[in-house]
């Protein structure tokens, strides 16, 4: 059994900044961790992740803005969201991957007004 719990999330201004956290109770170890997000009518996109080793990859859209952290591990992740803009708004996803297989949060919403 994998349980994600999410927290975080939330109203915000352009140009403010959000934490997104995320914990797996899980027995096991995971291969990645990483936060997707999704917008009405669209599909579920990377945001950013981060693999066993530590190593961080980010989609160019958040790249200086959002910072990912934690460890596959302790099976902790969050995401540190700076100069948020109204684009970043969506549901955002906590996902572990482990051999193949998608685990997933319940989604928290993040909404940033102009």
């Amino acid at each position: 059994q994998v349980q994600l719990v999410e927290s975080g999330g939330g109203l915000v201004q352009a140009g403010g900044s959000l934490r997104l956290s995320c914990v797996a109770r899980s027995r096991y170890v995971f291969n990645a961790m990483a936060w997707y997000r999704q917008t009405p009518g669209k599909s579920r996109e990377l945001v950013a992740a981060i693999n066993s080793d530590g190593f961080p990859t980010y989609v160019d859209a958040v790249k200086g803005r959002f910072t990912i952290s934690g460890n596959t591990v302790n099976k902790t992740v969050s995401l540190h969201m700076n100069r948020l803009q109204p684009e970043d708004t969506a549901v955002y996803y906590c996902n572990a991957f482990l051999l193949g297989a998608n685990f997933w949060g319940q989604g928290t919403q993040v909404t940033v007004s102009s």
